[in-house]
Parts: structure tokens; sequence; C-alpha cells
């Protein structure tokens, strides 16, 4: 399996040196580092990484706003990295499309499976901040989800609509590939179509769209 590629986003140079040597030891590239949010878009666009690993407090533009439009621009799956566990940064970061949540004292191993986990299309989050999350996902469960318009659905081409399939059925961006005998970079295309296509923040996001309109 071709390693993934990350893409640091913290405002200390030391913390982005620690960060590339912990990741090249579990046999992961870094691709590219920046030291503010606007600077890590702009990456992420040229670079197009698997995961942008995002420090959230940092000066100029901030790592919440920075992942909302990596997500919506499909630029990379984003992977939070932060000294603060606050409810506020947790659930602005989720809510922005964050798919992992990890604080800085995260050792080599748990980052790199995280980083990993994150690549194939899964979720991380710090034990640390999961009962949290999980309380607050069931305090907002009863709540009405948006549901897409038929004609939204109908905009996505055939080849779209298997790629929704496959999000349905909780499929990687490999497995995609395997099973539709396409290459990751295309999937990680389609993927970004549909997304914008259904007006969706995230893989979980359109799921969630979606099986609201079949109930």
């Amino acid at each position: 399996m071709t390693a993934p590629t990350v893409l640091l986003a913290d405002d200390h140079s030391a913390i982005r040196a620690g960060l590339r040597i912990m990741l090249e030891t579990q046999g992961i590239s870094v691709v590219g580092e920046a030291a503010d949010g606007e600077v890590a878009v702009r990456n992420a666009a040229a670079l197009r990484p698997d995961v942008v690993l995002m420090d959230v407090r940092m000066p100029g533009r901030d790592g919440i706003s920075a992942t909302r439009e990596i997500v919506e621009r499909g630029l990379g799956d984003v992977l939070v990295l932060t000294s603060f566990d606050e409810d506020d940064l947790v659930f602005g970061a989720i809510r922005a499309g964050a798919v992992g949540f990890l604080l800085k004292t995260v050792d080599a191993s748990t980052l790199g499976q995280a980083v990993r986990a994150v690549a194939a299309g899964d979720g991380a989050l710090d034990p640390r901040v999961t009962r949290r999350a999980l309380a607050a996902v069931a305090e907002n469960a009863a709540l009405p989800v948006p549901v897409p318009d038929a004609g939204r659905l109908a905009n996505l081409t055939g080849r779209e609509q298997e790629v929704l399939e496959g999000i349905l059925q909780g499929w990687s961006n490999a497995q995609l590939a395997a099973r539709l005998c396409i290459s990751v970079p295309t999937v990680k295309t389609h993927v970004s179509n549909v997304l914008t296509k259904l007006g969706a923040r995230s893989r979980s996001h359109a799921a969630a769209l979606v099986r609201g309109g079949e109930d």
C-alpha cells in the first residue's frame, strides 16, 4: 500500500520538525508545511495531500476556518492536532469537516495509525474527547437532517452514483478504487464532485443527507 502523504500546519517550526520526524519514522511522507491557515489552504490546493495535520490556534487565519475551506474544496482530509481539548475547539473542528482530533501528547505510533486511518477514509478521535463527542451527537440526534432534493441526486453521473454508493457502504478511497478499477486520485475527484453536488461538507454528511432522504 502506498504511504499516505501529509501536509503539516502549525505555527511553531520546532513542532513541525518534531512531527515530521515522528511521521517519517512511521513510513509516512510529509510533502509540505504551513505556519498559518491561509498557507495551509494554498499548499493543500497545490500539493493535494492525503491528510492535512492541522493545528487550530495559529496567528492570522485559524485552523478551523482553514479546515472548512480545505474540506469544502475537497483538497484533503483534515486531522486536527492541538494542545487543547476544549469542547468549542473539538466541536468546531468536527463541524468544519475534520475527520479526526488528536492532542499533541500523542506518541509516534498512535499518530501514524491515525494518519493512515484518515487516509483510508476512516476517522480518528482521541479517547479523552470521545465521550464528550458522543454525548454531543446524542443531544443532536433528534434534529431533522436536511435532505438533498431529487435534482441534486439526478445531477450525479453514473460513476458518481457508484462512488456515492461506496460512501454509503463506508468504503475507503482505496476500497473504492479497487472495486471500481480506477486510481485513488480519480476516486478523490469523484468524491469531491459528489460532495459539491449534494451540498455536503464531508463524506459522513453526504451519507446522512442521502439516508435522510431514504427514510
